[in-house]
């Protein structure tokens, strides 16, 4: 419990460094809200009053003081470009981004466990080096280029899925959940080449080790100690690694909606940084750190439950 409590307080500090660094990165910038705003129509007077009606002109510590208190009873500020609190724009873009992150993660430990036990058990065959040859290229594609792969063949050839036909989750969830599959997949493919290929080395590793000899000693067969004994130990830097990659699959997630048309945070985010509208862009870092964060604290904790010896 005590280091429960001590991680919480680690990924508070955490998200409030992140948010300090967020925040006055932004207001630091030369470029000018207000001069992005009025575009043609800037004239001195018209940007200072604008800046005025914005908040612009307060001193800066003040500003990212109301910002955090802001955003601990839930209020990220106004955007700049839409004039409407942050919270309401984003809370359906960040929940189908989220969904969509999550569910390749899901797919990536769904498939690539097997995959990576199988090939682990198989790396002395002759079928090794056509796994290893087909892994290193799957891992070399990109999210984006998997992508446009998967939406030729599945839906402009089979016809699968319609591109580009997304259905929010407010309206049909399962709906939603099957056309985010194919993205999802996207996403998920070089991450599963990834663990496959990290599952067979440390298993591999895990096998030369003296407690593994000592396991066939005492008469127990191959899968046995392989189930119990290596893979067990195999599966923590998996685990790891799994934790460490959930931002790139954030990042995955922001690309891959642009190819199939899915309305997450990845296009406003790009139409807010391109129009200085920074409220919006600091409150999606902000969340994503945050995503990113609980991750990793899931990850520490999931340490003791797959190995009682180790002390996190």
């Amino acid at each position: 419990m005590k280091y429960v409590l001590k991680k919480i307080g680690t990924l508070i500090l955490t998200l409030l460094a992140v948010s300090a660094l967020v925040f006055f990165a932004f207001s630091f910038i030369p470029a000018s809200p207000a001069l992005s705003k009025l575009g043609t129509e800037a004239t001195a007077e018209k940007i200072a009053e604008l800046n005025h009606q914005m908040g612009l002109d307060r001193p800066v510590l003040v500003r990212f003081g109301e910002w955090v208190a802001g955003i601990v009873h839930g209020d990220f500020g106004i955007s700049y470009s839409y004039n409407t609190p942050v919270t309401q724009l984003l809370s359906e873009k960040i929940a189908v981004t989220m969904l969509l992150s999550v569910m390749a993660i899901l797919i990536t430990v769904i498939l690539s466990f097997p995959l990576g036990i199988y090939v682990a058990r198989k790396s002395d065959s002759k079928l090794d080096v056509f796994f290893t040859t087909v892994n290193q290229m799957i891992m070399s594609i990109p999210s984006f280029f998997s992508g446009i792969l998967i939406t030729l063949i599945f839906g402009l050839i089979l016809h699968v899925f319609t591109p580009g036909a997304y259905v929010s989750y407010k309206r049909d969830f399962f709906k939603c959940v099957a056309y985010l599959v194919f993205p999802a997949l996207s996403i998920a493919l070089p991450k599963i080449s990834m663990v496959v290929k990290l599952l067979k080395d440390t298993a591999l590793k895990e096998a030369d080790k003296d407690y593994v000899r000592t396991a066939y000693s005492r008469g127990n067969r191959t899968k046995a100690v392989f189930y119990k004994h290596v893979l067990k130990n195999a599966i923590i830097p998996v685990i790891t690694f799994l934790g460490m990659t959930f931002a790139d699959i954030i990042a995955g997630s922001i690309i891959v909606e642009q190819v199939f048309g899915v309305p997450g945070l990845g296009r406003i985010l790009l139409t807010s940084i391109s129009g200085r509208d920074y409220p919006v862009v600091e409150a999606i870092i902000l969340l994503l750190a945050t995503a990113v964060v609980v991750s990793n604290l899931i990850v520490d904790l999931l340490y003791k439950k797959f190995d009682p010896r180790i002390h996190v």
